[in-house]
C-alpha cells in the first residue's frame, strides 16, 4: 500500500473509533461545554498579565515533571525534583530518576515557550523525543528515531512490578501509521470539522496504540498533548499539570485504554472510554486552576508581609509549631504570630492538628 493508500485507510479507522452512540457523543458535549466556558473565562485573567500566573506555572511545570516521569516508573518526589532543577549540574546526572526529569523539563520548556513555531511533523516529534532522552545513558542508541524492536505499552506500579496492557504496532509499519496519523491531525485541525479536543484526544490514543519509539512514548504522548492544546489556545494548561491528574488516575488511565486497546484493529474497537476519561481529567484540572488562581490572588491581595512569610515558612519545612515559627520570624512576638497563625487556618491556608504545645501546622496543599 503506498503512502496515500495508508494515509486514507488510517483516516477511515478512526472515523470508525469515534462512531458513538447518543448518550456517549451527549456526555462528551456536556465536557466540551464545561471546558470551553472555562477557557472563555480564562482568557479574561490572562489579558490581565495577572502577576500570579508566573508562579502557578512554576507549580505546574514542577508536578508535570515529577508526575510524568513518576507514571513511568521514577521515583523523585516534586520536592526532590524542585530542588533538581535549582541546581542542575549535567555532568553529575548519574541516575536514571534524573536524567529523565532533566530531560523532560527541557522538552516541556520547549514547548511552553516556543509552540506557536512548533508544527505536528515527524521532524519535529523526533527533535522532542531526543530533548527527552538527551540525557539517558541507555538510550542514546535510538533517541529521535522510531523503534527497531517490538514493544508493549507496559504499566510501571510503585512497589516495582509491571503489567503489560497491550501490544503495540510491529516496527516495520511504525512509519506509515505515524505519518497517517499525522496527516489525520492535521488536516481535521485545518478543516475544524471535528472539536479539537477530540482530535488532541484521539491523536494521543493512537499515538499510544502505535508507541512508534523504543522507549518514551508515555512521556512524550504527554509532551504532545501540552503541545497540542497550547496551539489550539488552550492556553491555561500551562498553569495546571495534565500530567498530575493522570497520576492521581493511574489506574483510570491504564483502564481506559485497555478498554479500546482490546479489540484493536478490529471493526469493533472504539476509543469513547478514552475521549471521556481524556475530557474528565481536563473538567478536573479547570476546577482545580479556579481554586489554585483564588489562592493565590487571597495570599497576595488579603495577607500582609508576615502572614506570606509564614506561608513561605511553612511551604519549606512541611509542617512546624508556634516554637519554629519564633526563632524563625524573631521580630515578632509569640502572640501576634499565635494570632497570624489562627486567621490562617480560619481562611484555609494552613490545617492545624493536634492542640496546645503539641499543635502543628500545615500548608494545605492547592494542587487538589
Amino acid at each position: 500500500m503506498d503512502k496515500i493508500g495508508y494515509e486514507m485507510d488510517i483516516s477511515n479507522s478512526i472515523k470508525q473509533k469515534l462512531d458513538f452512540n447518543s448518550s456517549v457523543y451527549q456526555q462528551i458535549t456536556q465536557q466540551l461545554s464545561i471546558i470551553d466556558s472555562f477557557k472563555g473565562s480564562w482568557k479574561s485573567i490572562e489579558r490581565q498579565q495577572s502577576k500570579y500566573l508566573k508562579e502557578l506555572r512554576k507549580i505546574a511545570t514542577i508536578e508535570s515533571i515529577g508526575s510524568s516521569t513518576r507514571i513511568e516508573g521514577a521515583t523523585l518526589t516534586d520536592k526532590e525534583v524542585e530542588k533538581l532543577l535549582k541546581s542542575i549540574k549535567i555532568t553529575k546526572l548519574q541516575g536514571r530518576d534524573e536524567q529523565e526529569v532533566v530531560g523532560y523539563y527541557e522538552a516541556l520548556e520547549i514547548i511552553l515557550n516556543s509552540y506557536t513555531d512548533i508544527t505536528l511533523e515527524e521532524r519535529y516529534i523526533h527533535q522532542l523525543h531526543g530533548i527527552l532522552l538527551r540525557y539517558s545513558s541507555k538510550d542514546l542508541t535510538h533517541k529521535g528515531q522510531y523503534k527497531t524492536l517490538s514493544n508493549q505499552v507496559v504499566a510501571n506500579y510503585p512497589d516495582g512490578t509491571q503489567r503489560i496492557i497491550f501490544k503495540t504496532t510491529e516496527p516495520h509499519l511504525t512509519l506509515h501509521e505515524m505519518q497517517g496519523l499525522i496527516a489525520w491531525t492535521n488536516e481535521r485541525l485545518a478543516k475544524k470539522d471535528l472539536h479539537p479536543l477530540m482530535i488532541t484526544a484521539a491523536f494521543v490514543y493512537e499515538f499510544l496504540s502505535i508507541h512508534p519509539y523504543q522507549d518514551g512514548n508515555g512521556r512524550l504522548s504527554r509532551l504532545l498533548t501540552s503541545l497540542l492544546l497550547m496551539k489550539q489556545d488552550y492556553q491555561f494548561i500551562q498553569y495546571i499539570s495534565f500530567e498530575n491528574a493522570i497520576e492521581a488516575k493511574k489506574e483510570d488511565y491504564y483502564r481506559a485504554l485497555i478498554e479500546g486497546q482490546k479489540n484493536r484493529g478490529k471493526e469493533n474497537e472504539r476509543m469513547n472510554g478514552w475521549i471521556i476519561f481524556f475530557l474528565e481529567c481536563l473538567v478536573e484540572l479547570t476546577k482545580r486552576l479556579e481554586t489554585k488562581y483564588e489562592i493565590y490572588s487571597k495570599l497576595k491581595t488579603v495577607l500582609n508581609e508576615r502572614q506570606q512569610a509564614i506561608l513561605q515558612y511553612v511551604k519549606e519545612k512541611e509542617t512546624i509549631q508556634i516554637g519554629d515559627l519564633e526563632r524563625q520570624l524573631k521580630v515578632y512576638s509569640r502572640n501576634t504570630l499565635k494570632k497570624d497563625l489562627i486567621y490562617l487556618v480560619k481562611e484555609g491556608l494552613l490545617l492545624k492538628t493536634g492542640e496546645g504545645r503539641g499543635a502543628h501546622y500545615h500548608l494545605i496543599s492547592t494542587s487538589t
